[in-house]
């Protein structure tokens, strides 16, 4: 089902229980139980479990505690097969109403459970299966978004004017797909110190990434990706046969989609690009003093210095009420676009992801134009307000901004404010969405998304131990 069709206002499908079906013999008098059962769950961490019952019994806000327990596991009780294949553990993991495995997705939904695996050594090795799968998707096609478990298939999107294969789900370009593979191998290795996945098969998918890298910031013509899609949406397909706008290759890595999946207007996407430095620097890191792949790992920090350089020299603007900003997007000749997208990447995660420093003046200003009226997909309604997108459209509010905007905030009042607000705005279903109406939280699309849910979770659990006053 495509993302921008799934649109379900019934509560609780997220964990595959019918609204008329709620159960309400909850531990947590006056909230239905909307979680799956035990005995439903596709993987349960003792770990993970621990954590839920120490915030339940220490937050006294009830409703808080509810929907922790519902969002936080979300990702292990609905999304994840780990497998054992050729004696290594290997985990396909879905979107939620989506059957398919997007690598941005897959590196967030488990993200947050990274924390625990010294508790948990079968979350562990579940996560060290989504390395090993994320290399081989990588290898397959490195341009690819999106790949499903059975290698043989062909889906709907089979038809794109591109290069497509068996076993993709959907061939968009995008530079943070490749970034969060390395993110989440990165941080891995730093938790564990575990070396099992970075194996030959990891080594290849570093060298197709650098490769593919290079190749996106056409130096020598317009690359090797092209895709176009016979769609009435405009978001969905890339003009000039298939290559996108023009661009002026002064080192920026061009991304023909943004994380949102939504087509780029320029295609130096800046957030992405930011991303893409940080990435490139952790996988020469590992490159080094993992496989000792010394001139690889030299290739990538290049890579990183020369894509940071041309951030720093076009993708930096002057705004006429904000001063020095990020664009959003720009080509190299000049030309910029101003917004920013709920997605991640966007300009508001920037900290999150480790890309720039929270308290860099760049970043200040430019989240101060992202969380103003000039950023024109920051909604504001009677129920609340917050950053949306051209992918769901006008007036639609992501949960997944505004959970960003909390994890990215130096301020108390507007960390407890982001709190507030999601926790009344998930519709009366006990789960994130990706968007509400600015007006009226019960008009939600996709009930059944796991990364919003597990964010959502991380929030909670980072605010509960560094301020948990917050959640009182």
């Amino acid at each position: 089902m495509k993302r921008r069709t799934f649109i379900q206002h019934t509560a609780a499908l997220g964990a595959g229980i019918a609204a008329s079906k709620l159960s309400w013999a909850s531990p947590l008098q006056g909230f239905p139980v909307v979680r799956f059962t035990k005995d439903k769950r596709h993987f349960s961490s003792h770990a993970v479990e621990k954590a839920i019952d120490i915030f339940q019994k220490k937050v006294a806000d009830k409703e808080l505690g509810w929907l922790f327990n519902n969002c936080f596991p979300n990702t292990l009780d609905t999304t994840v097969y780990p497998e054992n294949k050729s004696g290594k553990p290997d985990t396909y993991i879905i979107t939620g109403d989506i059957d398919a495995m997007w690598l941005r997705d897959s590196s967030a939904q488990v993200w947050p459970y990274l924390q625990f695996v010294h508790e948990d050594a079968k979350l562990k090795e579940l996560i060290a299966g989504v390395i090993n799968r994320q290399s081989k998707n990588v290898i397959l096609d490195p341009f690819a978004n999106a790949f499903y478990n059975d290698p043989k298939k062909v889906g709907e999107w089979g038809t794109d004017h591109t290069d497509m294969k068996a076993g993709i789900h959907e061939r968009k370009w995008e530079i943070d797909s490749l970034c969060y593979t390395i993110r989440l191998a990165y941080r891995y290795w730093k938790e564990t110190g575990d070396t099992a996945p970075f194996d030959d098969n990891w080594l290849l998918a570093q060298k197709t990434i650098i490769k593919t890298f290079k190749d996106q910031q056409r130096k020598a013509g317009k690359g090797s990706y092209h895709f176009q899609r016979s769609t009435p949406n405009a978001t969905d397909t890339l003009t000039m046969s298939g290559y996108g706008y023009p661009v002026n290759p002064v080192g920026l890595i061009c991304s023909a989609f943004r994380p949102s999946d939504d087509a780029t207007v320029f295609s130096f996407l800046i957030p992405s690009n930011l991303f893409a430095v940080v990435s490139l620097r952790h996988s020469a890191e590992m490159l080094r003093e993992i496989l000792k792949a010394t001139d690889t790992a030299s290739e990538a920090s290049a890579l990183a210095d020369e894509v940071e350089q041309a951030v720093n020299k076009y993708g930096i603007i002057e705004h006429p009420t904000h001063g020095r900003v990020y664009a959003f997007e720009v080509d190299g000749f000049g030309s910029y676009l101003m917004m920013d997208d709920a997605n991640v990447p966007s300009l508001l995660s920037l900290p999150y992801l480790g890309a720039v420093e929270v308290n860099d003046p760049v970043y200040q200003k430019t989240r101060a134009y992202i969380l103003s009226e000039h950023n024109p997909f920051y909604f504001k309604g009677t129920a609340a307000e917050g950053i949306g997108g051209p992918h769901v459209g006008q007036d639609m509010i992501w949960p997944m901004a505004i959970t960003m905007r909390g994890l990215t905030s130096i301020e108390d009042e507007e960390i407890a404010a982001c709190i507030k607000t999601l926790r009344n705005t998930h519709g009366d279903t006990g789960f994130m969405h990706e968007t509400f109406h600015k007006d009226d939280p019960k008009k939600f699309t996709r009930s059944w998304f796991a990364w919003a849910n597990t964010l959502f979770g991380e929030f909670l659990w980072k605010t509960f131990q560094e301020k948990p006053h917050l959640l009182s």
